[in-house]
């Protein structure tokens, strides 16, 4: 598999990483942040998530719990190791339901936490919550 960050952001507008080893997550949460005036980059695995973060740090992250090479908690970590309270909102995804995952993401600076699989209205309302809409 070839590992690559994908789109670009502008100065003007909001901009999401949409971190998903699923490319179709990854498709899905794009069309609706798009359709809502964000700018989204896509990565497929927390190393290449935290590469892109260090080229240009988004303004928010939609982070997958189950990946490999960095899993979404290893990368919020290395993320907050590097970035201390600079870090972007950020809000889990996972179709993980144990309350632990959500406790530990939580305690590992994540703003929210949503279930997969989710819709539209969930998302949204998800970034209403934090203050990104």
């Amino acid at each position: 598999m070839i590992s690559r960050i994908e789109g670009a952001m502008t100065d003007s507008q909001r901009s999401c990483l949409v971190v998903d080893d699923s490319r179709v997550v990854r498709c899905v949460a794009r069309r609706i942040l798009e359709a809502h005036g964000f700018v989204v980059r896509e990565a497929e695995d927390g190393k290449i998530a935290l590469e892109a973060c260090r080229q240009e740090m988004p303004d928010c992250i939609l982070l997958d719990w189950n990946m490999p090479e960095l899993n979404g908690l290893e990368f919020l970590r290395s993320l907050h190791r590097e970035y201390g309270s600079a870090t972007p909102p950020v809000i889990f995804c996972t179709s993980e339901t144990d309350m632990s995952y959500i406790e530990q993401a939580i305690a590992n600076g994540a703003q929210e936490f949503i279930m997969k699989p989710f819709d539209e209205d969930i998302l949204i309302g998800k970034f209403q919550q934090v203050g990104l809409l």
